[in-house]
């Protein structure tokens, strides 16, 4: 970074329903790109002062002075992403999600077999999203052990802060794309685990993350070992599918009825709820099964625009009723499983989810309001990834990822008038901006846009 301080706008969430828009706020970041502070109004003209009583010289390449119609606002953290889908996006999108998946997405999958095609994809994977702001990403890999460990390399060497898992699957998928056996599963697991421990010993932007992809590809024999696994590295995070679709949970009680059609029942009996499950959609939910998230702490990635276009139906998740009950929720672009890979198309597709679930629920559930997409776009998705304590706002101590917005940049966004305020400019980047009006991305204070 060229000045450890800015001035001008500065936007972010304190909570669900606590959205700051912060004028003429000084943010100074220390060298080793944590936030030192964040102080509120100062006028242009009491800057200096101001960086005088933090102990930082009042000269001009100290200070990056923000224009009307610039703001920062805190990176984006993608709860739930498949990097191999990356070049299948847009395929598929009327179809049943087992259907899918068979005719569509392991054939894809099956491709990264090869290093070289998975260092291919993956380079451009891991640039799109940080092009569209997207300093975090949890990822599931193939299943192959050699692309998952290139992903993460990519990740690392990019500067992306990423969770990245080798999917597990042993059942119930095609011959040529189904791991050899339990055993094979398990090793490779752990051979990911100490790739990214060999790679990133103090874990400052890699974790590996367990990735059962959901209990219909893996037998009961393979989710005990990950529940092993994962009780022997409490440190690593988790994550699956659940209740995303009625096909998918209707063979999920099959496969496994003494569990009684409850997918919380069963990946807890394996040792894989907790605070550090990532749950992906969770479309369909019972009370029963909402109290258990809640009292277990897991964290749902919401993916309203995969829920509404793969799968099988329009499924609206009850987003208004996580918030309620206090349970983890954040967003998800899930790559290939939709139209776009956009966290801002996320936040979009978030809002018109919530008001049709407004209308399911008889206007029980409200819809969700710009703030509170923000929210599950930034800090929401962090405390799903459990990284609260370090990312997700400008938190003093906490780490810099951050995007700098251009308002004015050539595109298509709403263009700005005379009489905006700050509130409104936020408003129109969100329901119309792009990764155009990104101008700049940080991860821990360096700078990582392509």
């Amino acid at each position: 970074m060229n000045a450890p301080a800015f001035h001008g706008t500065v936007i972010h969430s304190l909570g669900p329903s606590e959205l700051a828009i912060l004028e003429n706020a000084v943010l100074v970041v220390y060298t080793d790109g944590t936030v030192a502070h964040l102080v509120k109004d100062v006028p242009k003209e009491n800057v200096d002062s101001v960086l005088s009583g933090l102990g930082i010289p009042p000269s001009p390449e100290n200070v990056r002075y923000l224009a009307r119609g610039e703001f920062i606002i805190p990176g984006f953290v993608d709860t739930h992403n498949h990097a191999p889908q990356w070049a299948q996006r847009g395929l598929g999108q009327s179809m049943h999600i087992l259907d899918w998946l068979s005719q569509v997405t392991f054939p894809n999958e099956a491709r990264f077999r090869d290093p070289a095609y998975a260092r291919r994809i993956y380079t451009s994977c891991v640039d799109g999203f940080l092009r569209q702001g997207v300093t975090t990403a949890s990822y599931y890999g193939s299943l192959h052990k050699d692309a998952t460990n290139i992903l993460a390399d990519i990740c690392l060497e990019k500067g992306q802060r990423a969770f990245v898992g080798k999917c597990n699957m042993n059942r119930n998928a095609p011959e040529y794309y189904r791991d050899a056996s339990v055993e094979t599963s398990l090793k490779d697991t752990e051979d990911c685990i100490a790739h990214i421990r060999r790679i990133d010993p103090e874990g400052k932007l890699l974790k590996h993350v367990l990735t059962p992809r959901f209990a219909i590809t893996c037998d009961p024999e393979l989710l005990a070992g990950l529940g092993e696994i994962a009780a022997a590295n409490p440190d690593l995070p988790i994550q699956t599918h659940f209740n995303e679709a009625k096909q998918e949970m209707t063979f999920t009680k099959e496969l496994f009825p003494q569990f009684g059609g409850s997918e919380a029942d069963l990946y807890e009996h394996y040792g894989l709820l907790n605070k550090r499950s990532i749950l992906a959609h969770c479309c369909h939910m019972t009370d029963y099964e909402m109290n258990r998230l809640k009292e277990l702490d897991c964290g749902v990635a919401h993916c309203p625009i995969s829920n509404m276009t793969v799968g099988g139906g329009f499924m609206a998740a009850p987003v208004r009723d996580f918030l309620r009950r206090g349970i983890k929720v954040g967003l998800g672009t899930d790559s290939g499983g939709g139209f776009s890979s956009s966290i801002l198309d996320a936040m979009r597709q978030a809002l018109v989810a919530s008001n049709a679930r407004e209308v399911m629920s008889e206007g029980a559930d409200k819809g969700l309001d710009i703030g509170e997409i923000f929210y599950l776009a930034t800090l929401g998705g962090a405390r799903v990834c459990c990284l609260d304590e370090r990312i997700g706002n400008f938190e003093a101590g906490k780490e810099f990822d951050a995007l700098i917005v251009d308002a004015n940049a050539p595109g298509v966004m709403t263009m700005l008038e005379d009489e905006d305020s700050a509130e409104t400019i936020v408003n129109k980047f969100i329901l119309t901006g792009d990764d155009r009006n990104i101008k700049e991305v940080y991860v821990s204070g360096r700078s990582v846009k392509p």
